[in-house]
């Protein structure tokens, strides 16, 4: 008796956090683990608060996930367990984060799939002059969409719409580019991103968003300009992972900070100080440049 009300408790729990969810859609998928541990790190790496819930069934391996339709999807969230080293039949964890694992954890790796490729993939005529056969491929790179555009490419426009507003230092066209950076990352569609490039992504997301927050609602430039270092330093991190279509100058300021110095990214290989603006327009220097 006391166990049934045990369980029924925790069924409660359960709804009343999934009911915290807006806009909430719920689904399950197969993620592969064994044991209570297991369980943790699985609900933990697909839990983020008012976002997304995972509950994780040991003895079924099936995950309940309800999520806000609005801001994820049940493929972003495990892309997320995936990271964490669990696969599902959807996307197979990297090696190295199911071999961090430890070994209690370390379950029986067998989600491999034969695939088919579409009719329209201009490799399909390949395939079919010199076999058959499907071709097989793993999961975490074949269940990725076709990526149809860079989605981080309004991101890094309005980045640099905002370095050039601080270069003018002008703070209310700086609040405006940092409002639009925000704006283009609620529009990025995580499920269309390659595998390697989302796991990029997800490291800074919400660095990016804090700080554009901060930039948006500040009309001081000083203070819009020390939040800027600090997006910078994320943007250099997620632009070196997730090449842009064109090249793009990473800069260096060795005055900012009391001297400790502050980067940013910039389309012109020309120097245009964005921390100092007319007041010292081209100190600094280029020290590398990114393209694909």
């Amino acid at each position: 008796m006391k166990s049934l009300l045990m369980i029924a408790f925790v069924m409660l729990l359960n709804a009343a956090s999934f009911a915290q969810i807006k806009n909430s859609t719920t689904t399950t998928a197969k993620v592969y683990g064994n044991c209570d541990m297991c369980k943790t790190k699985i609900e933990k790496a697909g839990t983020q608060k008012g976002i997304s819930k995972t509950v994780w069934d040991e003895k079924t391996d099936m995950a309940t996930i309800s999520y806000d339709s609005k801001k994820t999807s049940t493929d972003a969230v495990l892309k997320k367990i995936a990271l964490a080293g669990y696969d599902s039949d959807n996307f197979l964890a990297p090696d190295e984060a199911y071999n961090n694992l430890p070994g209690c954890c370390k379950y029986d790796r067998v989600n491999k799939v034969a695939v088919t490729i579409p009719a329209k993939d201009p490799a399909m005529a390949m395939n079919n002059n010199h076999s058959g056969h499907n071709m097989s491929m793993d999961t975490a790179k074949m269940n990725m969409p076709v990526q149809e555009a860079n989605q981080l490419q309004a991101v890094y426009d309005n980045y640099f719409g905002l370095k050039d507003a601080l270069v003018k230092s002008d703070a209310a066209t700086a609040a405006v580019k940092a409002a639009a950076i925000l704006t283009a990352i609620n529009a990025v569609q995580m499920n269309k991103m390659k595998m390697e490039d989302h796991m990029a992504y997800m490291k800074v997301e919400a660095d990016l968003k804090k700080d554009a927050t901060t930039i948006s609602s500040k009309k001081d430039i000083a203070l819009q300009r020390e939040a800027f270092a600090s997006l910078s330093k994320n943007m250099v991190d997620l632009i070196k992972a997730v090449k842009p279509t064109e090249a793009v100058y990473l800069q260096h300021c060795p005055m900012y900070n009391d001297g400790k110095g502050a980067d940013w990214l910039s389309k012109e290989n020309g120097i245009k100080n964005p921390y100092y603006g007319s007041m010292m327009l081209s100190c600094g220097k280029t020290v590398e440049t990114i393209k694909q």
